[in-house]
């Protein structure tokens, strides 16, 4: 049976639900406040059940299949993180609700930035911005105004690698900056030579993804940091590939001013489709006084007998609100989870876990389709989707012949320095048998491409609906059940 339509399911007069009749007197709605030509289908609520369930059921996910989405880290989500976040204290909460009362709110808050501000080497942590490029827009402002407090207001200029999250130029463009792309070097690092050309007393600051795009440690990170900081520029790490660097590296030490954590990424909370996310952003010393207010801290010091009384405080030189409220509280409590349940050792081997993984899929994938950057890699690795003997076969072709074999396709077409880019991420999470259950699909695939690509052109076959026009599907969205 074909997938149907909840209009193709309606009858007039079913219902899912009947209310009681009302004990309280009826009042009419001021005129504006409803919609009487708002034509909902009428079904019964086993329609609905079997509806949503069908569709859900259509969908890839992390519980049902590899998820190899590079830049993405689509990892596995611990479900006590869910059942932790249900906790009746966490789950009814309102950020309305007095201090007071929200105590073990507050106190998971406050725990949670110390931990983010030990895992980086930073000295403060905002909870406030709702995703990663939300997170960089904020520490860019907090950039601007570090720089304008201390009366450069001519520094404007902000360096991004082309090897960057590709965020990273439109945070900064929303911030009233001027934005300089640096090239990347042969080895897939900055190239210093361009770096020392922008480096002059209209720079901002540099924004780096380390690692970058590519999986690669830069290596000439310490080189960067100097000439930046010699300038009188501000280094920014974009914090999202934090997974590569758990318990190894803290960026915080390794001269990063102000970074932005994705906490629906490397700690683990559900993530894709379109949310819901996180992005705590942590500061040096000197940049603490700038962080978004309010920020949760301890108000009055516990003793033997009473905990701590935790509450807001505004940073001296605060930017403001970034964000309604305190920031994505349900994420919080998962990350926490998160963090709790690992412990400084179990993050550490999450780290060693993922780069293992990513080395060992390059490894074995390098003879059948081209690495670029053919050096050890951190949590993901970049190959080009062509098949040699295959000249008409493309990265689209390989990634929807994927779906067929039961596999999410890694991230296409990015990064944008790489022809025909694949970026494979396994993450951590994936056992060897996954993997190598992964190569040897791609293996096949390659075997196709040079016998049979028009199975690859013509992909996928065994999926819900076959290949889609998805310039037309952005560019005419439907969005009504009509």
């Amino acid at each position: 049976m074909s997938e149907p339509l909840l209009n193709e399911l309606s009858q007039v007069g079913r219902q899912g639900v009947r209310y009681p009749a009302p004990d309280v007197p009826l009042a009419d709605l001021p005129d504006g406040l409803t919609r009487h030509d708002l034509p909902l289908p009428e079904v019964s609520e086993i329609d609905v059940v079997r509806h949503f369930t069908r569709l859900s059921q259509l969908n890839h996910s992390i519980d049902t299949g590899f998820y190899p989405l590079g830049s993405c880290t689509m990892k596995y989500n611990p479900k006590i993180n869910e059942e932790t976040a249900r906790l009746p204290g966490f789950l009814w909460v309102h950020p309305l609700q007095p201090v007071e009362t929200v105590q073990g709110s507050l106190a998971l808050m406050y725990h949670l930035q110390e931990s983010i501000k030990e895992i980086g080497g930073f000295a403060a942590v905002t909870l406030q911005p709702a995703a990663g490029a939300h997170g960089e827009l904020t520490g860019v402002l907090i950039m601007r105004a570090y720089h304008a407090a201390n009366g450069h207001t001519e520094r404007k200029k902000i360096l991004i690698p082309d090897s960057a999250h590709g965020t990273n130029p439109a945070s900064s463009a929303m911030a009233g900056l001027q934005v300089v792309q640096l090239p990347s070097d042969a080895r897939g690092n900055i190239d210093l030579a361009a770096l020392e050309a922008e480096c002059d007393d209209t720079l901002l600051g540099l924004m780096l993804t380390n690692p970058n795009t590519l999986g690669l440690f830069d290596e000439h990170l310490e080189d960067i940091v100097r000439l930046v900081h010699d300038a009188g520029g501000l280094m920014y790490g974009d914090g999202a590939n934090m997974n590569a660097l758990l318990g190894i590296a803290r960026p915080g030490d390794l001269g990063i001013d102000v970074m932005h954590f994705n906490l629906h990424k490397t700690f683990s909370t559900p993530h894709g489709g379109g949310g819901p996310g996180s992005g705590p952003v942590a500061v040096s010393a000197a940049l603490a006084d700038f962080l978004p207010a309010p920020i949760v801290d301890i108000i009055e010091p516990g003793d033997e007998e009473l905990p701590p009384l935790y509450g807001f405080v505004t940073p001296k030189h605060s930017i403001g609100r970034v964000k309604a409220f305190h920031g994505h509280f349900g994420i919080f409590v998962r990350a926490y989870t998160y963090i709790l349940m690992h412990g400084a050792e179990g993050l550490r081997q999450v780290a060693e876990n993922a780069v293992l993984n990513a080395n060992y899929l390059m490894a074995k994938l390098k003879g059948t389709y081209p690495v670029p950057y053919e050096r050890p890699c951190m949590h993901e690795f970049v190959a080009e989707g062509q098949v040699e003997g295959a000249p008409d076969v493309r990265a689209l072709d390989i990634a929807k012949r994927l779906l067929d074999y039961g596999i999410h396709p890694p991230t296409n077409y990015f990064p944008l320095i790489v022809h025909e880019a694949l970026m494979i991420e396994p993450t951590e999470t994936e056992s060897k048998q996954m993997l190598d259950g992964f190569v040897v699909a791609l293996e096949q695939i390659a075997a196709e491409a040079r016998t049979n690509p028009e199975v690859l052109h013509t992909a996928p076959h065994n999926t819900p609906v076959g290949r889609l026009d998805e310039v037309k599907a952005a560019k005419e969205l439907i969005l009504t059940w009509e």
